[in-house]
């Protein structure tokens, strides 16, 4: 049986703390990562001066030069300094800690699936599934697939009864986009064949990432880039997720925009992967995708007076908003290729 050789990047940015956590989860693995490279935006020299001597022959730290800064960016750069006998690249966010089998269950699934080119993990503590006897889909209080159901958010109710959820797998891509992310998915223990994967928690041969890049349109924080790159592949080639390459994630608020700029890039970039994904949709499904993005701004400033973060309810709404104007006035370029 061949081994895979594995290298890992984690992209950072101002959060030593978080990144400590997970390295200490990745070197605890029962298959530990044949090299780490760390590659650090930060804008101080806080995660530089843990991790730059770590005494650990196998972690890499580099510091990006300010050109270089980004979520993709850093992607990118970490790509080009992989080891070129490393056979697949994992990619984890830094604030993630793995389950001690992780990296085995996912280079599982390529030995399983050698066409793969990409292979997601699965995050176990955002979402609480229970494991049920049969489907009831009259019932919108819940979300069924596969034998398990979760709450279903208001948001989503309210779209079930306007006719304008998706009705196929999760992280299938509808033609109006707004579909059903992996976390839709139930921890059945199966692996999923999917359009979609999270870029904090997968991993692609690298023969693929030579090839192909992360798009630089995605500057900073690089919402939803995950989707427009693993998107692309789909075109190509076959992507799955395994739910038992388990993982937690533990959000750190350290090195997010603000909410009115978060708002603007749910909306625009959201369009861009849309179009990059559908490039040419019929009339009904454009209409889909903007009715769907009007309404979820609507909730979203309805969030001004239903909790208790007033401030950045209003704040991310009046970003929605903005976005959906300057789509109309200043379209987004984008490509469908790499």
């Amino acid at each position: 049986m061949h081994k895979y050789k594995l290298s890992l990047i984690v992209c950072t940015y101002m959060r030593p703390a978080p990144l400590s956590r997970l390295l200490k989860s990745v070197m605890s693995q029962t298959q530990v990562p044949d090299e780490i490279l760390i590659i650090d935006g930060s804008l101080n020299d806080d995660t530089g001066s843990r991790f730059r001597e770590s005494g650990n022959k196998n972690i890499l730290y580099h510091k990006v030069p300010p050109e270089h800064r980004g979520l993709t960016k850093q992607r990118n750069y970490g790509i080009a300094r992989v080891n070129d006998g490393m056979d697949i690249v994992a990619f984890l966010d830094d604030d993630t800690i793995l389950n001690p089998d992780y990296f085995e269950q996912l280079i599982d699934t390529y030995t399983q699936f050698p066409q793969a080119i990409g292979v997601g993990g699965y995050i176990t503590n955002e979402v609480s599934w229970e494991k049920i006897q049969q489907d009831n889909p009259v019932d919108l209080a819940h979300y069924y697939y596969d034998g398990y159901r979760r709450t279903e958010s208001s948001r989503y109710k309210l779209r079930r009864k306007l006719g304008l959820a998706q009705t196929t797998q999760p992280a299938i891509y509808p033609e109006f986009g707004h579909g059903r992310s992996i976390s839709f998915l139930p921890p059945s223990g199966k692996i999923y064949k999917v359009e979609q994967l999270m870029g904090g928690v997968s991993s692609f041969p690298l023969a693929v990432l030579k090839e192909h890049k992360f798009s630089e349109y995605f500057e900073g924080y690089g919402l939803y880039e995950d989707a427009d790159f693993t998107l692309r592949l789909s075109m190509i080639g076959d992507l799955y997720v395994n739910t038992t390459a388990q993982l937690e994630h533990h959000h750190d608020a350290a090195g997010r925009p603000n909410k009115y700029a978060y708002g603007k890039m749910v909306v625009r970039n959201g369009w861009y992967v849309w179009r990059v994904r559908h490039a040419m949709p019929s009339f009904k499904n454009k209409l889909k995708w903007y009715q769907i993005t009007i309404l979820l701004t609507a909730i979203r400033f309805l969030n001004t007076f239903t909790t208790s973060e007033r401030k950045e309810a209003f704040t991310e709404s009046l970003g929605r908003i903005a976005g959906i104007v300057s789509i109309i006035f200043n379209t987004p370029r984008y490509r469908n290729d790499s």
